[in-house]
């Protein structure tokens, strides 16, 4: 008996896989590339070269599996939102046909409000296609991921800003993607439990983007300020830099709903919820390298 993980290459997958295999456990990923997934294999990994998308390959690897674990990839196609809730009708389906009784899903903090939500859209559909075809299945909803201060290593190295139109004053709960994992393993390997569950994942502590941006600083040993952006100046730079149009509308989509509230947790924040990695210590350990890695890129030879 295995478990089946989908993105064995998305920070959370890889994380996940790597505690379910010191954990001694049997895994299965699924990979488009079997390179991209070396590590895992010469660990003791099954590896089923292909796309979750193909259903002849995701049959083959939930064949003798006890559970799944289920995360849907960002946006990249145009019909993200028809296509994210197809793959887990399908898998929630195929699972059932092979007799997998558990599955962890990575939903997202405000799932509960449905389309018209940007990349959080389909989750709410997705949670529920799962918990139709399982008899066990937990959703986690984890908040604002601090990876995503990751994308404005260039800005604060250059400048000492972050651009954001979230509001700045307001709190959110930011985590990192290495909890996430951990609180995936632990009901993965917890095969005790039955039911359908929604469980935040909301990291150490509620914090504004202002109070975010001091503890970047505080790391980084420079200043780095929050600057609040409107929509309009958002979506002017993510056209900027490239984004095609419909993953520039399913961000800003996303970045409304934040503004108008419909995106905050439904899950009240307890020690169950609580993740212990702070954002001082991401910033620490992953942030303030990749400013220095920017800096040192940018520097002239």
């Amino acid at each position: 008996m295995s478990i089946v993980i989908n993105t064995p290459t998305s920070n959370i997958g890889r994380a996940l896989a790597a505690r379910l295999l010191d954990a001694g456990e049997r895994i299965t990923v699924l990979s488009r590339d079997k390179k991209k997934v070396d590590e895992l294999l010469r660990r003791g990994a099954r590896v089923v070269e292909g796309s979750f998308e193909e259903p002849a390959l995701l049959a083959e690897a939930l064949e003798g599996a006890e559970a799944l674990f289920w995360l849907t990839p960002p946006p990249a196609r145009s019909d993200y939102y028809a296509w994210a809730n197809k793959c887990a009708k399908q898998a929630a389906a195929a699972a059932k046909k092979a007799g997998v009784r558990r599955a962890v899903v990575i939903s997202s903090a405000g799932a509960h409000t449905g389309p018209g939500t940007g990349a959080v859209g389909p989750a709410r559909e997705m949670e529920n296609d799962f918990e139709a075809a399982l008899p066990a299945v937990v959703s986690l909803r984890p908040g604002i991921f601090m990876e995503n201060f990751l994308l404005s290593t260039d800005m604060i190295a250059k400048a000492g800003q972050i651009f954001t139109p979230l509001p700045t004053g307001k709190r959110w709960p930011l985590v990192a993607t290495a909890d996430i994992a951990a609180k995936a393993a632990c009901w993965l390997l917890d095969r005790g439990w039955s039911g359908h569950r929604r469980v935040g994942v909301h990291g150490p502590k509620d914090l504004s983007t202002d109070e975010a941006a001091a503890i970047i600083s505080s790391a980084l040993g420079e200043p780095v300020k929050c600057v609040e952006t409107t929509i309009d100046q958002a979506r002017g730079a993510l056209t900027g830099m490239g984004m095609p149009d419909f993953i520039v509308e399913i961000i800003i989509e996303m970045y409304v709903a934040f503004r108008e509230g419909r995106l905050d947790q439904a899950e009240p924040r307890t020690p169950d919820t609580t993740t212990p990695t702070t954002l001082a210590e991401f910033a620490r350990t992953t942030l303030v390298p990749a400013i220095h890695n920017a800096s040192s890129a940018a520097a002239p030879s």
